[in-house]
């Protein structure tokens, strides 16, 4: 029942922010070298920059910053100084550095689809006030830091912003300040909308030609969120429960 209704939570988060976040650009390729957030994943301005790297369909490899975390405090003022907050951007293919939902969005929107802002993304007050209320229907304020083991590698994590089950996969990541690559899979057709196991569309399912979506369901037999992957330990794992127990299990102390 606990599980539900964290997940139930999840959708009215969401819901707030009228489900942008999930549908994924057709067009934008990855960069060579991944871009790097330093994120909170609760904070209203980090979620309106995952929400365009959804819409975007961009790869990204998460420094998770919850209060009170130190792991990687020192990698962000090296970036970007003593007072440098989050959400912070690092593009290595540019060595553009940002602050800031505003000039992140405006950054990636100009360098990967030679477009402006979306009014959706723009953090005017409109759309910070939507996403102050998805963090406060999550009903537990600011993500605090919690003791964790620090794992060698990275661990990997195919999600999309808005996807309800894989939100506390996302949180649980940042209370435990374990870094991951954020792989996403944002919908690119009708046939992706829906539960993978309950997609609105007849027939078998076939993701868009040369997509990750595409190369997931031919490694792995289908494309599902949250799914990651634990190079340190060689676990993969799909259902959101498990998920959080494995992180609890194998990583908070």
């Amino acid at each position: 029942m606990k599980h539900s209704l964290n997940i139930i939570s999840s959708v009215v988060s969401s819901t707030l922010r009228q489900w942008h976040g999930s549908a994924g650009s057709k067009s934008v390729k990855q960069p060579p070298q991944m871009l790097i957030l330093f994120d909170n994943e609760n904070n209203p301005e980090c979620r309106l920059v995952r929400e365009a790297l959804t819409e975007l369909n961009l790869d990204v490899l998460i420094y998770p910053c919850p209060q009170g975390a130190d792991r990687f405090a020192v990698q962000l003022q090296q970036y970007g100084g003593s007072n440098t907050s989050v959400p912070f951007l690092v593009d290595p293919n540019s060595h553009v550095k940002l602050e800031g939902a505003e000039a992140i969005n405006a950054y990636l929107f100009q360098q990967y689809k030679q477009a402006p802002i979306p009014k959706h993304l723009d953090a005017n007050k409109v759309n910070l006030f939507t996403s102050r209320l998805a963090s406060i229907a999550r009903l537990r304020g600011a993500i605090q830091v919690k003791a964790s083991r620090e794992p060698q590698q990275p661990l990997m994590l195919y999600s999309f912003e808005s996807s309800p089950y894989s939100r506390p996969v996302r949180e649980r990541l940042c209370e435990l300040q374990l870094p991951y690559h954020l792989i996403n899979l944002g919908k690119q057709q009708f046939a992706d909308v829906g539960p993978a196991n309950f997609r609105f569309h007849l027939g078998e399912y076939h993701p868009l030609p040369n997509t990750k979506r595409a190369t997931l369901l031919a490694q792995k037999g289908q494309v599902q969120v949250p799914f990651l992957i634990d190079p340190n330990q060689s676990i993969e794992l799909l259902e959101s429960k498990d998920i959080l127990a494995y992180l609890d299990k194998t990583y908070a102390q």
